[in-house]
């Protein structure tokens, strides 16, 4: 079984619903990256095609892995060594497919609901069997309907006890590695 993660920044929707790529939040890399390294998640992906963006992703990146983050804090360092910066999603589903030999389900989360979602308990059970998964976290006001439609796996959303449905990012991604590996 591998597990892994990305967020990506394109393609999303902004609040107009026009699709476009969204700026990098910091947070988002080291939140996501500690809540992935206690899930056992194999790598986690940043995808991000804004050029400035994505070279400040890889130079927050370079300092903790391999600069002096990673000895001012070895915690921190031992979540974002996980992390990965790319352009595209293409670029994700390649370097799986090379290191495993064969392509992940891919597996979108969103807040809506769809009328052919998977549930957390299904989709657990499928990672137990050993199924490949990557978990895809959209910025922004989500994921593309493209590229929702275009998943093997669309995951039912996180139900709280009221009818707001509007977390951060960082939390959705927490609650539902939860859900799915704790």
């Amino acid at each position: 079984m591998a597990v892994y993660v990305a967020l990506l920044h394109y393609p999303v929707y902004n609040k107009e619903k026009r699709v476009v790529a969204t700026s990098l939040t910091t947070l988002d890399i080291h939140d996501i990256a500690r809540a992935s390294r206690t899930y056992g998640i194999k790598k986690y992906f940043i995808v991000q095609p804004i050029e400035n963006h994505l070279w400040l992703a890889n130079k927050l990146l370079s300092f903790w892995q391999g600069g002096h983050g990673r000895e001012y804090n070895p915690k921190r360092w031992e979540a974002l060594k996980l992390v990965k910066a790319v352009p595209y999603f293409e670029n994700v589903l390649e370097e799986i497919e090379k290191e495993n030999g064969v392509k992940p389900k891919v597996v979108v989360t969103s807040a809506r609901e769809y009328e052919n979602s998977i549930s957390f308990e299904c989709l657990r059970d499928r990672i137990r069997s050993g199924e490949n998964v990557i978990i895809c976290f959209g910025t922004g006001w989500g994921l593309t309907e493209e590229f929702i439609k275009s998943a093997d796996y669309i995951l039912e959303p996180i139900r709280g006890a009221t009818d707001y449905n509007h977390l951060s990012v960082r939390s959705a991604a927490a609650i539902i590695l939860d859900r799915l590996l704790g």
